[in-house]
């Protein structure tokens, strides 16, 4: 288990926890009184620590190296209906966006999210969550495939950014990401957005328009990432914690400026501390949102998810 800076006391805990109940096991000393004290001492602090979080707090529990990543939650809510569906018929297969066919319950779904690496060597693979042109075209090419056969869409949004690279932008990365923005809101079957993790700039809004936009609950949301600002405003990353107040990129703040519309809770200490509980309130979530939408009318789909965006920052003086 790794643990974040402020996640320290926690940790001195859960070492202090584990040496009372190694010395119990091993003599004949019972430490059952001492271990019940340091596990409620355990429970407070993590109250504690975890109630009142940060912006720069939620940003990093957003990236922590044990959080689940797109693929760990499709394999787990689809088990193995998952079908994997590959390349964009231009250019290539871009490992960093993944799709497919599965089911939840009796219910198919198109299944479509940005995947991170876990070690050295798929993080190259996954180019760091960052995908090319050729990703936000597959990411497309299965959008279309789904409305030709009437099969909702649940979009994973897990990523830094969109590949900055030469490549990409002569591919026209840009361009990419904007139609799959324009033919997102026009798409004539329900479109579930689920942030999981990193939500930045326009890498996450590729696949990122939805009927319904859920975040969990310590995720971020943001034209640009804390560091990137820092160092716009101040030609420093040292002010990442400053700018990361300034941008209101938690979920907290994102439903508050009604930009998504539902905040997924999290186990106490983030997504990675109890996966399962993770996993099942997401399924829960994408199966209820899925129940508003599953009546429509693809006119009356269109024309609310049309009018829910353009409501966005229309404010009255």
């Amino acid at each position: 288990m790794e643990y974040l800076d402020f996640e320290l006391p926690i940790k001195e805990l859960e070492e202090q926890y584990q040496k009372a109940c190694n010395i119990g096991s091993e003599s004949k000393v019972d430490v059952t009184a001492t271990c019940k004290q340091i596990e409620k001492k355990l429970a407070e602090t993590k109250k504690k620590i975890y109630k009142d979080l940060t912006a720069w707090q939620r940003v990093q529990l957003s990236r922590h190296p044990n959080r689940p990543y797109t693929l760990d939650y499709i394999n787990a809510i689809c088990g193995n209906t998952f079908l994997e569906l590959h390349g964009d018929r231009t250019v290539k297969d871009d490992k960093a966006m993944i799709g497919g066919l599965g089911k939840i319950g009796d219910q198919s779904f198109m299944l479509i999210g940005q995947q991170k690496g876990f070690n050295t060597k798929t993080r190259q693979y996954r180019n760091f969550g960052m995908a090319n042109p050729e990703g936000y075209r597959k990411a497309l090419r299965l959008m279309k495939s789904a409305e030709k056969f009437g099969v909702p869409v649940v979009t994973l949004v897990d990523t830094p950014g969109a590949y900055p690279g030469l490549e990409a932008e002569e591919r026209g990365q840009g361009e990419a990401i904007a139609r799959n923005i324009m033919e997102m809101t026009r798409l004539k079957v329900p479109i579930i957005v689920v942030i999981i993790g990193e939500g930045a700039s326009g890498g996450a809004l590729g696949i990122g328009v939805g009927d319904k936009v859920l975040m969990l609950e310590n995720t971020w949301y943001s034209v640009i990432s804390p560091e990137s600002c820092s160092s716009i405003l101040w030609r420093s990353w040292e002010y990442k914690e400053i700018a990361a107040e300034a941008l209101k990129l938690t979920a907290k703040d994102m439903k508050k400026q009604k930009l998504i519309d539902e905040i997924v809770k999290e186990p106490i200490g983030g997504a990675h501390s109890n996966r399962e509980e993770t996993f099942e309130a997401v399924k829960k979530a994408i199966i209820s949102s899925y129940d508003e939408f599953k009546n429509l009318s693809p006119t009356e789909l269109v024309n609310k998810r049309i009018d829910k965006y353009l409501d966005m920052g229309v404010y009255k003086s």
